[in-house]
């Protein structure tokens, strides 16, 4: 039975007030030295996760503020699902944690770079690959319709029934 997921608290919760600083002005927000992180109308920032080693892109997800600030407590990624609607800790069912090495924001702070070492396997995928983005696109004039993806990994390095059981998939249509 997969562990279930977290429940969020509201967007603008005490924690948030606590841990952020306010955006005062465009210079401190690029150029200062306080972390005023711009969420948007949902609530949410993107967040790109790579290997800490290698530079590989493993995924790319969002974080609402609980996440970002349980990601900076606990030294693993937390994310926020969109498609469950619940804040998620990469591996609290696969086992394959992603223990930050180094959280970077960017320079206007609505984006944050995860540099990660996964571990109990090295995959970041529920598909069962080690990356998110398994697959390339030949670029170039089109030729066929509709566009053919490349496999970019050999192989998955899990089996998804194996590790999630009868779990539902997060993947909408």
């Amino acid at each position: 039975m997969p562990a279930p997921l977290e429940r969020s608290p509201p967007r603008n919760s005490a924690l948030r007030s606590r841990a952020f600083a306010k955006r005062l002005s465009v210079k401190e927000v690029e150029e200062g030295d306080v972390l005023a992180p711009k969420f948007d109308r949902r609530g949410l920032i993107p967040v790109v996760t790579t290997d800490a080693t290698t530079g590989e892109v493993l995924m790319m997800g969002v974080m609402n503020a609980e996440a970002l600030v349980r990601t900076i407590e606990t030294g693993e990624a937390h994310y926020w699902s969109r498609s469950r609607q619940r804040l998620w800790r990469k591996g609290a069912t696969s086992g394959f944690v992603q223990k930050v090495i180094e959280l970077r924001i960017d320079d206007d702070q609505d984006a944050v770079w995860l540099r990660v070492e996964v571990r109990g396997g090295g995959a970041s995928c529920h598909v069962g690959y080690r990356s998110c983005f398994f697959r390339s696109l030949p670029l170039g004039p089109l030729t066929i319709a509709p566009m053919r993806l490349r496999f970019t990994e050999p192989e998955k390095l899990f089996d998804p029934r194996e590790v999630y059981g009868d779990a539902s998939n997060p993947t909408q249509l």
